[in-house]
């Protein structure tokens, strides 16, 4: 027999790989195979024992678990030792075939029915949803439930809270220290959270004032132009937009109910109206605001500029005043008007549609004065073509404002303004081409020609005598006229 192998440094011995051995049926195995077996397995625990620590620093542990060991094994490609895991860790019941070694399964437990059946059901989780809401409204917080509610200011005396909230629409005669009646009346009572609304910086506020005091008609055209070339073009006006359109609203009201015998007066209100419409046109000209929202604002003081049936007027205007006439503001606000709807149109497709429902009413309704029905048809003009031909020719309110000319011509009225709106639609209805050599007059309808008695018949019926007969001295528009009259009619009639 030969000599023993001396036994190797370590920590796995020889004979343990011999029992190991044994137990597995190998009675033969030689003590050289033995220690480098030894030194193998050694060698391998070493090598996951040093993965296993690397994973342990990483996960910032000083304790290595079995999870460690797992992410060792799979890092050097080794299968994981089943059974050993330190989450849910399954337990394992021994079964014994008929034949064979025996086996070792999961314990499961044995569900009885019956019991879950009476048990409570457990409440199915509700679905996640989402809803959208407004954050935010040109930089106000709505309130609203799902937003935070707003923070309550400090206390402060009533007078001091006034001043700090009080609106420039509010202060465009005075200061803004200035605290008012009511602020010192309720001194003791508690200051209540501002509403929701945009309340402007002391910077915004002193614009505002040199704003409303330079677009006062008493200022000089050079404050003026620097006024409304700041509203045309300034970019940080969004937080004042809302104070300028109420600004603006208040002093059409106020200009339209005065009512003043002073012709300096008079002067005064027709300034002021040319203004505001002046800053409106501007504010629609400034790409930077978002005018949209304040629409309903804007659009009143227009149209109560446009259908005024009185707007102030001196007894007598000198014919060299440079302030603007009943019938130049009227053109005025139907320019202004144009651009508006033409801006906003593709947003509000039923814009126009409902400005031309409210002209049209102010052109066929009964007792109105014939300064509305001017401001109608200009209004008219301004929306466009076929909302001319919708109200001379389909509406019938050619006829109507023939009528009132008729009437007014009689009485000694001065009817250049409607004659001329009169004229300006028909313009749009159907452009007057000069086809005549030049200074030749045009030759005007001719009572012997059946065509020309025809087409004149068609006009005194759609807009009466007194404009047929200004119409009728160009006798080749005259007859384009009529023609375009009878074919509104046909379409009219068609679509009712």
């Amino acid at each position: 027999m030969s000599a023993r192998a001396p036994p190797r440094p370590g920590i796995l011995k020889a004979d343990t790989i011999i029992d190991v051995a044994d137990s597995l049926g190998i009675t033969n195995l030689s003590d050289t195979v033995a220690n480098a077996l030894a030194s193998d397995v050694e060698y391998r625990l070493h090598q996951i024992i040093q993965e296993a620590a690397r994973f342990t620093r990483h996960s910032r542990r000083t304790m290595m678990t079995t999870s460690d060991v797992d992410q060792a094994f799979k890092t050097l490609n080794i299968e994981p030792a089943y059974g050993h895991t330190s989450h849910n860790a399954p337990t394992f019941r021994r079964v014994q075939p008929t034949s064979g070694p025996p086996i070792y399964v999961v314990d499961d437990d044995d569900i009885d029915f019956e019991v879950m059946l009476k048990q409570n059901p457990i409440p199915v989780p509700r679905k996640i949803r989402y809803a959208a809401h407004w954050l935010a409204i040109e930089g106000v917080q709505p309130l609203i439930p799902e937003n935070p509610p707003p923070e309550t200011p400090p206390a402060v005396d009533a007078p001091q809270a006034a001043t700090t909230h009080a609106s420039p629409a509010a202060t465009q005669n005075g200061p803004l220290s200035q605290p008012t009646p009511d602020a010192k009346a309720s001194k003791d009572q508690p200051v209540k959270a501002p509403s929701v609304k945009t309340h402007l910086s002391r910077e915004l506020q002193h614009y505002y004032q040199i704003l409303v005091s330079a677009l006062s008609p008493s200022m000089d055209d050079r404050k003026k132009t620097a006024a409304l070339t700041s509203l045309r073009a300034d970019a940080g006006l969004s937080p004042v937009l809302p104070y300028i359109a109420r600004w603006i609203g208040e002093g059409v009201v106020a200009s339209l109910r005065r009512d003043s015998t002073d012709g300096e007066d008079v002067d005064f209100d027709r300034k002021s109206l040319d203004i505001y419409l002046d800053a409106i046109s501007a504010l629609l000209e400034n790409d930077r605001l978002f005018v949209e929202p304040y629409l309903h604002q804007l659009l009143p003081p227009i149209l109560s500029i446009l259908l005024t049936s009185t707007l102030p007027t001196p007894p007598i205007i000198p014919t060299d005043s440079t302030d603007p006439s009943p019938s130049q503001l009227r053109t005025h606000a139907a320019s202004v008007l144009s651009r508006l709807l033409t801006q906003h149109s593709p947003t509000y497709p039923s814009l126009s549609s409902r400005v031309t429902k409210t002209l049209l009413a102010a052109l066929i309704d009964p007792g109105r004065m014939l300064g509305t029905r001017e401001g109608a048809l200009r209004g008219l003009t301004a929306v466009g073509k076929e909302a001319v031909r919708r109200g001379l020719v389909q509406a019938g309110g050619g006829t109507v404002v023939g009528e009132d000319m008729d009437r007014a011509t009689e009485m000694g009225m001065d009817t250049r303004g409607v004659q001329q709106a009169m004229m300006d639609a028909l313009e749009i209805l159907h452009p007057r081409t000069t086809e005549q050599p030049a200074g030749s007059p045009p030759r005007p309808l001719n009572d012997m020609d059946d065509d020309d008695r025809t087409a004149a018949d068609l006009l005194i019926a759609t807009i009466g005598d007194s404009f047929s007969r200004t119409v009728g001295e160009d006798g080749r528009w005259a007859k384009k006229l009529a023609k375009s009259f009878n074919e509104g009619i046909i379409v009219g009639t068609t679509s009712s």
